[in-house]
């Protein structure tokens, strides 16, 4: 028996990272939260992130972000085969998702910028998250939260075209996607809104399947 793997995504400040803490405390897991800034590649990206005078080419972000996903993932298998559970909080979509949407929003004339296929392709063979759940909230909303704009991407006309971009990757895979919408939601109500939800599609048991890795 081993654990499951749960991934939350959804745009910058839709509170993922704080549902990902209360679950993986709930669940006694291991909490993974993409970028990992604590690595080798990760403080680059970290500093990519923070710094705007840093330049890096689109494709250099992109395979960085990548990097640092298989920097961690023989740790996340380990983790699981022991019968633990990993949440993950932002993963390959988010990888995706971005860089998709910087090519839209007019930040890279790139053809491979623009393609799901290239975009994708270093990611193959990472491990599947046995369950993914998305947040999603009214771009407004974003504006309000805490420590909005901080970061390179956090601007409503990009997460606009971010969300539209995740909408897009989810239709493609056929990996199941459960959407939760957080509108107008105190922290407690969305980790109830969670726990009840994963309860709902059985994942919050060991399971004997083997793991699924990105084909």
């Amino acid at each position: 028996m081993r654990g499951k793997l749960i991934l939350i995504e959804g745009l910058d400040r839709s509170g993922k990272s704080t549902q990902a803490q209360i679950l993986s405390d709930k669940l006694d897991a291991l909490l993974i939260k993409f970028p990992c800034r604590e690595t080798k590649v990760g403080s680059i990206i970290n500093e990519y992130l923070v710094d705007s005078t840093v330049k890096l080419s689109d494709q250099t972000a992109h395979l960085l972000f990548s990097a640092n996903r298989w920097e961690l993932a023989h740790s996340i298998v380990d983790t699981l085969n022991k019968g633990r559970f990993v949440v993950m909080d932002r993963y390959i979509y988010s990888g995706i998702a971005y860089s998709l949407a910087k090519s839209r929003s007019g930040g890279s004339s790139d053809s491979e910028m623009n393609s799901i296929d290239w975009l994708y392709s270093p990611d193959k063979g990472l491990p599947k998250p046995d369950c993914t759940l998305f947040l999603t909230l009214d771009l407004e909303e974003l504006g309000n939260r805490k420590g909005w704009g901080e970061e390179r991407y956090e601007k409503e006309s990009f997460q606009k075209i971010v969300k539209s971009c995740f909408e897009e990757i989810f239709q493609l895979d056929t990996h199941a996607v459960t959407k939760i919408d957080v509108n107008n939601m105190d922290i407690p109500q969305v980790s109830e809104l969670i726990m009840s939800k994963l309860e709902s599609i059985g994942a919050l048991q060991t399971t004997e399947k083997s793991i699924e890795r990105f084909t």
